[in-house]
């Protein structure tokens, strides 16, 4: 393979001969630059261009090629440059110093031409083929990341349009969607240092409950529209078939993971927060009366964050409560119906909830009007 001409070597070796010498054999292949220091050669190595192999005198006065080694693999910008040492000393021990410290290649002198040519020759087609390796990894990786980039944005959407079917069969509007998952967030991050809760909400499971909320209601698609939209109260067989919604919903989506070579984490949580959202602190909810810890975390954050949408909320069969309205309510079932700290978590920042409540306000249902 023959190297190309634009290779650029930078020759480093205080005396002036040796210079000269490697400058006259390698010149005709190659751009040679030259330096009679280790001061000198650190400033070419950063400099423009930047040299493809460093030829490195070993023993030279003020600073040592081993001391100009250390500072090239030291400077992001000059530590992959490979270096191949050269030196006087003739020895098994020097070489492997040499090679041990993280050289390329380690040359003897008396110079010898053809073995010089051969090595920087050989050293030149690694650093070649490395770096076009470096740029596949490169375009690999950002291949990749445009890939996973499209596919949570595909999966974003269809959560949300799964979720908007849901919600808009009982008349509610995408607020809810964006105020149930805004809140959930807020709550979990407000949450993530606490320690009942610090060993579950790190950074990846607020992301994945963030990115499951939504799908919270996805089993009223199971509900009869003349159910979900009565405007007076609803009986107890009634009562009872839009309570199911949370096991249709947490079915729903078992089905649909079943279909998967491996269960996926967001969806497993969605299942979690779809079944078990109406349960209570008290043990006194719905589908599977759990109480107290043995409601996931997931689901007691879920839990307060729908709650008090519903309450700021115009539905068919209510008005919307005011923020101080809600609030108070929130109050009052801490202990009961929520989490006692999931709750003092809500009330004490719930400046920012109010905040987010008041940046997207549901119009009012027409039966309301």
């Amino acid at each position: 393979m023959i190297t190309p001409p634009q290779a650029t070597l930078l020759i480093v070796d205080d005396a002036a001969e040796n210079l000269a010498l490697l400058g006259d054999l390698l010149y005709p292949t190659y751009r040679v630059l030259a330096a009679n220091s280790g001061a000198k050669a650190l400033r070419i190595a950063n400099g423009t261009p930047r040299p493809d192999l460093i030829l490195l005198d070993v023993m030279m006065p003020q600073m040592g090629g081993y001391e100009v080694f250390e500072r090239l693999r030291a400077d992001p910008a000059t530590r992959d440059i490979p270096v191949i040492f050269l030196t006087a000393l003739d020895s098994p021990e020097a070489e492997l110093h040499g090679l041990t410290a993280g050289a390329a290649d380690y040359l003897t002198k008396p110079i010898r031409p053809t073995l010089v040519l051969a090595r920087v020759r050989t050293q030149l087609e690694v650093k070649r083929a490395r770096d076009w390796l470096k740029d596949q990894n490169a375009y690999l990786e950002a291949e990749i990341a445009r890939r996973m980039t499209e596919n949570e944005l595909t999966q974003t959407v269809a959560i949300r349009a799964l979720a908007h079917l849901a919600e808009t069969r009982d008349g509610e509007t995408g607020n809810h969607i964006r105020h149930t998952q805004a809140f959930v967030a807020l709550l979990a991050e407000r949450l993530r240092t606490h320690p009942r809760f610090a060993a579950t909400l790190d950074q990846g499971y607020i992301d994945l409950l963030t990115r499951s909320a939504p799908l919270h209601d996805i089993g009223k698609v199971g509900v009869p529209d003349a159910i979900l939209r009565k405007p007076g109260a609803l009986t107890t067989d009634e009562r009872h078939i839009i309570q199911s919604h949370t096991r249709i919903g947490a079915d729903a989506i078992a089905l649909a993971q079943q279909d998967l070579e491996r269960p996926l984490a967001f969806l497993t949580l969605a299942q979690e927060v779809a079944r078990w959202h109406h349960e209570r602190w008290d043990g006194s909810g719905y589908p599977d009366g759990l109480a107290g810890e043995a409601i996931p975390v997931c689901a007691r954050i879920m839990s307060l964050a729908d709650v008090f949408d519903a309450l700021i909320s115009p539905r068919v069969y209510k008005p919307a409560l005011s923020l101080g309205e809600a609030r108070a309510i929130i109050v009052a079932e801490r202990g009961t119906q929520f989490d006692p700290d999931v709750t003092d978590a809500f009330l004490d920042g719930f400046a920012a909830f109010a905040a987010i409540a008041r940046g997207h306000r549901d119009p009012v249902p027409a039966a309301l009007a």
